[in-house]
């Protein structure tokens, strides 16, 4: 029986490659099932349809576009597409499901990570420390000021979540150790750590802080736009860890250099990596970091070995732990 084939876009954390490689053991000096994308930058759609045809796996990051032309390019023998992510708006899952393939993602395990992420990019943005570290670094502090950067209060403020799966409730969970009175939009999500569901308009209009969680998709893109930002505190901090396309970011930069709200920070923008030359980059009120929302080691080799679970079921015919696309095994 032919060993199945495997390609992964990216090296992963050591956890999901050990167990991978203990399904896949090399064969002889330089015979392998498995095949790893040695470089830093993600293969181009060439090369990775070059590397992948013919694989029965395909282990991806989310800075790999994978639709049905690319599928069809693999190949007809492709059992399983396993994402090192939640989301999976980098992948065509319809294509995928026409096709009979299952796709795998990596729920629950980034949770905490995520909504820390959250968390301490809001006190950066609202306690403007990553201004007020420039501004250290720059030679400009010459002494204390009863008026310097002074920033935002966090204790009694109202914080509006959008967004309420895992995520956004362990947002509002952390904002109970702040006394902050937590408001949610995100339709059928029940009430948790003392959260109030209230519609957007409510939630935009009345919010100090305004943290993003929700899927992106054809109708959350560009859900932060001019209007929603008109309709913020000028005081308010808008906080987005969950993708760039949810945010206009015209809208965002003239809403910030105009001081109609107080501050921004992303951990993800549109696209990835933001050019050097994006004008937010210009602004002292908006704090940018490369998507680090599940950075921590624990959590990426938790991904890693949840991503590595899912090829292996493919592989073996079986039920993904954790799969996006279930009703494949009942079509």
């Amino acid at each position: 029986m032919t060993k199945p084939t495997v390609f992964i876009t990216r090296i992963i954390p050591n956890p999901g490659l050990i167990l991978l490689n203990e399904h896949f053991p090399p064969e002889g000096i330089a015979q392998s099932a498995l095949e790893i994308w040695p470089h830093d930058l993600p293969p181009t759609r060439t090369q990775l349809i070059e590397h992948a045809r013919g694989a029965d796996g395909l282990l991806c990051l989310l800075t790999d576009k994978i639709d049905g032309d690319l599928m069809d390019a693999i190949g007809p023998q492709l059992k399983i597409i396993s994402n090192f992510a939640v989301g999976v708006d980098n992948i065509d899952v319809s294509a995928a499901t026409a096709r009979g393939i299952p796709v795998g993602n990596t729920p629950g395990v980034l949770t905490d990570a995520t909504a820390d992420q959250a968390f301490a990019l809001m006190m950066s943005a609202g306690r403007r420390i990553n201004e007020a570290e420039r501004f250290l670094r720059a030679g400009n502090w010459v002494t204390w000021q009863p008026s310097l950067l002074l920033g935002a209060d966090f204790a009694g403020a109202t914080l509006g979540i959008i967004g309420f799966g895992r995520i956004g409730q362990a947002v509002a969970k952390r904002a109970q150790g702040f006394d902050m009175r937590v408001l949610y939009y995100s339709p059928n999500a029940q009430p948790a750590y003392g959260a109030q569901s209230v519609d957007l308009d409510t939630l935009v209009r009345e919010s100090d802080f305004i943290s993003v969680h929700v899927p992106f998709k054809p109708e959350t893109r560009h859900l932060v736009n001019a209007d929603f930002l008109a309709k913020m505190k000028p005081n308010a901090v808008l906080v987005n860890t969950a993708r760039g396309g949810v945010l206009d970011q015209t809208a965002l930069y003239n809403a910030l250099k105009s001081n109609q709200i107080f501050a921004a920070a992303l951990d993800v923008t549109d696209p990835e990596p933001l050019p050097m030359d994006s004008p937010l980059l210009e602004l002292e009120n908006c704090v940018i970091v490369p998507h680090l929302g599940s950075a921590s080691k624990k959590t990426r080799d938790m991904m890693s070995l949840l991503a590595a679970q899912n090829l292996i079921a493919g592989l073996k015919g079986e039920r993904l732990p954790n799969c996006v696309n279930p009703e494949i095994y009942t079509s």
